[in-house]
């Protein structure tokens, strides 16, 4: 496999000599060969040439069909306004991701979405529900029902988007990113902009039973955002947004990335909405285009920042009010929804968002690593250190520690040892 024929331990001579072969020439290509493959040449170039005035004539007579076929083949998706789309408050962000997809049914003609026989619990079916499913003989559906066959999904979005002309995006739950990586890592080193929707984003789809709770599997996504492509660019775009409303902005970076793939992570249970202090919350969450912003600010320095991303976010927030109100300490709470997009970000933009010189407090559903490169050397971070607890999300919650009570005395305990 890794070596030529003559140093494979073997003589290969006799095998040449027997096909016509001349074993000092073992690439020659034969005359009748040489001669078979200048015809097909021939042939091809003249269907070829058939086929661009073929074009032309139709160009010419269809001018405005002409017209979306070119729009197809462009990547410019900035047209389109996601704060339009109505999302439920204080709901699952796989519902605002459901809203954006019926959206995009509406007003991209030209995407196909395909489920792994989950598009219910994935909620792709916001998209299903505006067309009909792709059947033999009948392309006139968007939707591809896959099946359960998360591997094959993938690998026919990259072939779709080698193809151009159409976008294409793929859902199914979280842990079975597993299934997918040899596609979605393809989708990376070609640079194919397909968009993974990933639903059930952690160990709170309890009732799922353990095998069905990611934990490791965004520490393994994430690993793409560190490594960068050929275009000198990040080879994967990972989106964990904190609520509803940040869901639709992560919606709006992914389709108008058009130069990597992009995991999307939304979550199955309910999450609070996060405070705007603008009251314009989707204002706000376009700071995410940046990887990380701040949620909660304070008057001058603040005394502990903390961070995270999805259904986390919140409940900082709700542990930052209790410091605030039973310490009077201010604290800084941030939502990182892309760590690769934060590093990318000028050192003055970072400091900002995650001071150096101050205590930094990150929160994540996933392995503490994930975290780790973002708080510092002199961080903490609350998360995973072991799977499989199968219990109703609440119960795990308050058992695991994800609640605002348990942020205020972890951050109590962590600014003693500081």
């Amino acid at each position: 496999h890794g070596q030529p024929l003559s140093a494979a331990g073997g003589d290969v001579s006799k095998t040449l000599e027997n096909i016509g072969a001349d074993p000092n020439n073992p690439f020659q290509v034969f005359p009748d060969v040489q001669e078979f493959f200048k015809e097909v040449k021939t042939k091809k170039s003249v269907y070829a040439q058939q086929r661009k005035k073929d074009e032309a004539a139709w160009r010419s007579a269809h001018i405005e069909l002409a017209g979306k076929w070119d729009k197809f083949f462009t990547t410019d998706y900035t047209d389109f306004d996601f704060s339009s789309v109505e999302v439920k408050e204080n709901g699952p962000t796989r519902g605002a991701s459901s809203a954006v997809l019926s959206y995009l049914a509406d007003n991209l003609e030209n995407m196909i979405v395909a489920s792994a026989d989950l598009a219910n619990s994935d909620k792709t079916d916001g998209f299903l529900k505006k067309t009909k499913p792709l059947a033999k003989n009948d392309f006139s559906g968007a939707f591809l029902q896959a099946g359960v066959s998360e591997l094959t999904m993938a690998a026919i979005c990259n072939g779709m988007a080698l193809h151009g002309g159409v976008r294409a995006a793929c859902g199914t739950f979280f842990v079975f990113s597993d299934y997918m990586k040899p596609a979605f890592r393809m989708s990376a080193l070609m640079q194919l902009p397909v968009i993974y929707i990933w639903t059930h984003d952690a160990f709170r789809v309890g009732e799922d039973g353990p095998t069905h709770q990611p934990v490791e599997q965004e520490a393994q996504v994430r690993l793409l955002e560190q490594l960068k492509n050929h275009s000198g660019k990040n080879s994967f775009l990972v989106l964990r947004p904190a609520d509803s409303v940040e869901s639709k902005v992560a919606w709006k970076m992914a389709l108008e990335n058009t130069d990597t793939p992009t995991g999307l992570i939304f979550s199955r249970q309910n999450v609070v909405d996060v405070p705007s202090e603008n009251n314009n919350r989707y204002a706000d969450a376009q700071e995410a285009t940046k990887g990380a912003y701040i949620v909660k600010s304070v008057a001058g320095e603040p005394d502990v920042v903390l961070i995270g991303n999805g259904s986390e976010v919140s409940t900082l927030v709700a542990g930052a009010k209790l410091l605030e109100e039973k310490d009077k300490l201010k604290v800084q709470v941030v939502s990182i929804p892309s760590i690769g997009l934060f590093f990318g970000q000028d050192t003055a933009y970072r400091n900002k968002i995650v001071p150096q010189n101050k205590p930094v407090f990150g929160l994540t559903a996933g392995l503490p690593s994930v975290l780790y490169t973002v708080v510092g050397m002199k961080g903490k971070v609350h998360g995973m250190d072991a799977f499989g607890h199968s219990a109703p999300f609440k119960v795990l919650d308050d058992k695991l520690g994800y609640t605002g009570e348990n942020v205020y005395n972890q951050v109590k305990e962590y600014l003693l040892e500081f």
